[in-house]
């Protein structure tokens, strides 16, 4: 419905430990459970994810990031999805763990998928927004993507911003920055909650259900012997730029163009659900 959008930011490059650019699954990636319904196909460049009244599987990242442009291809379940979660996101570990999330919501055969997205800062989330998408996400594969900087955590889609969480530490509001992050994905049955708050369960009928990725890329800084090392400076390299970027003008009216037209559900809304008062990020964002 739209198309992608060209934004000129500062460029900047970056003293890594090191950088991880376009990947492979075979080298970048770890299925970690699912007992063989997950697959990496195609010589590496194709992984899919299934599930069945069994079991469903999962992969994860071999590298940890801290800071990075983080962007994989996602084909969802197609037909009656209902029941079901597709989850994409990235995550350090323990109780006082960071998070960044894609959750797909599955639902019956051609009503549209729910997104739903979240921050985690040391262990506490509760900062959801959910959208429906413009276009299916059953139909091919779309682009999902996580910026992730100093100053913003950016959601997108095929290029096209969602929600932008920014680095409020100097307000008090905590910020994902210290603790490094790898990528995981799962496929697994909710249906006590992902369609319709439960009312709706999974067909198994229909198993067993695929998700699809292919064309992942790791713009970022890699965690390595408990350092990595992302120093600003300027240069004319391209795709360098993911830093120091921040949305410009036009970004952030496509952003208001979805959260206007497709956002469902945003958390500085609640105020039902925070009867002691909105989180503070909701009035100073």
């Amino acid at each position: 419905m739209t198309t992608c959008y060209t934004s000129i930011f500062l460029l900047v490059s970056f003293s890594l430990v090191a950088i991880a650019l376009a990947g492979n699954f075979n080298q970048d990636f770890d299925i970690t459970w699912g007992d063989g319904r997950g697959k990496i196909l195609n010589n590496g460049q194709l992984l899919t994810l299934s599930l069945d009244k069994t079991s469903g599987s999962g992969f994860q990242s071999r590298n940890e990031y801290l800071y990075g442009k983080i962007d994989m291809q996602l084909k969802l379940v197609p037909g009656n999805s209902a029941g079901t979660v597709t989850a994409y996101y990235l995550s350090s570990q323990g109780p006082t763990h960071d998070e960044i999330d894609f959750e797909f919501l599955g639902n019956l055969s051609g009503d549209p998928y729910t997104l739903h997205t979240n921050v985690f800062t040391q262990g506490k989330g509760n900062r959801e927004m959910q959208f429906k998408l413009w276009f299916d996400p059953t139909k091919d594969f779309h682009t999902y993507s996580i910026l992730w900087n100093p100053r913003h955590v950016i959601f997108m889609v095929d290029s096209i911003p969602l929600r932008d969480y920014k680095n409020l530490e100097s307000k008090g509001i905590s910020f994902p920055k210290n603790q490094p992050m790898r990528i995981y994905s799962s496929l697994w049955n909710a249906d006590d909650w992902a369609t319709r708050g439960g009312l709706i369960k999974t067909d198994w009928s229909q198993a067993p259900f695929t998700a699809s990725y292919r064309n992942f890329n790791a713009n970022a800084c890699v965690w390595s012997s408990g350092s990595t090392n992302c120093p600003a400076m300027k240069t004319n390299v391209a795709g360098d730029n993911w830093f120091n970027q921040e949305l410009d003008s036009t970004s952030q009216e496509r952003m208001r163009w979805v959260q206007r037209n497709y956002m469902i559900y945003n958390y500085c809304a609640d105020a039902k659900r925070f009867p002691q008062g909105l989180p503070r990020e909701c009035s100073l964002a």
